[in-house]
């Protein structure tokens, strides 16, 4: 039975199981807002520790939407284990690691919009969609969940938002459940964050050392 370790840390309720084939061997969680990479080890370690010297065939990484940093530190400590182990590391779709397989996933992408995705029986596809358009778009919709409130998004009474929570087993058990061509599409891409948009970056204000060639902390 192939050996699965699984790490899903795009929210702050991050997590890491251990599978043989569909067998739960071992799933610990933490809670965490900007504290993953001191938080993720402790249950990563007990994980392997019951390897007993077998080898990993796979590693999976959630790849959200979610914690931009959260993430990069389970696909960080994911593929270090993957290396060591000599086996392929993959990312898959925190969408994927809920108890729900169908219906519409939203989110707060900030900056005044948001994103969905349809979770329709294949890969999903995460979209940004403007706030104050998100309400019409999910009047006649059903099934409508998110991973964190969505309070922000001043959505009516009426909308029905579940808040589900994404799990290392969950996205074990969505990867035992792809088709074989899907998977072989999945190994051969690089694990990496599900990006919604480029990153915003910040201008340096005016008079900033770099602005002027100058060293930082050199007076001119």
């Amino acid at each position: 039975m192939p050996c699965l370790l699984t790490i899903e840390s795009s929210t702050c309720r991050a997590s890491i199981a251990l599978m043989s084939g569909d067998e739960l061997i071992f799933t610990a969680g933490f809670e965490s807002d900007r504290n993953h990479n001191a938080l993720l080890f402790d249950p990563l370690e007990k994980a392997l520790a019951l390897l007993d010297g077998r080898m990993l065939d796979l590693v999976i990484v959630g790849t959200g939407p979610g914690s931009y940093s959260g993430t990069r530190v389970g696909i960080a400590a994911g593929q270090g284990v993957a290396l060591v182990h000599g086996c392929p590391a993959v990312g898959l779709s925190s969408l994927l690691a809920t108890p729900r397989s169908a219906g519409v996933a939203i989110g707060d992408a900030r900056r005044g919009s948001a994103w969905w995705a349809d979770l329709d029986g294949g890969l999903p596809r995460p979209e940004l969609i403007d706030a104050d358009r998100l309400a019409p778009f999910l009047a006649d919709r059903e099934g409508i969940f998110s991973f964190e409130d969505v309070a922000r998004l001043g959505l009516p009474e009426e909308i029905a938002v579940e808040i589900l929570e994404p799990t290392a087993e969950g996205l074990a058990r969505a990867w035992l459940r792809l088709d074989e061509d899907t998977r072989a599409e999945i190994l051969r891409q690089p694990p990496q964050p599900e990006y919604l948009r480029p990153p915003h970056i910040t201008e340096a204000k005016k008079g900033h050392p770099l602005l002027r060639g100058g060293s930082p902390g050199k007076a001119e």
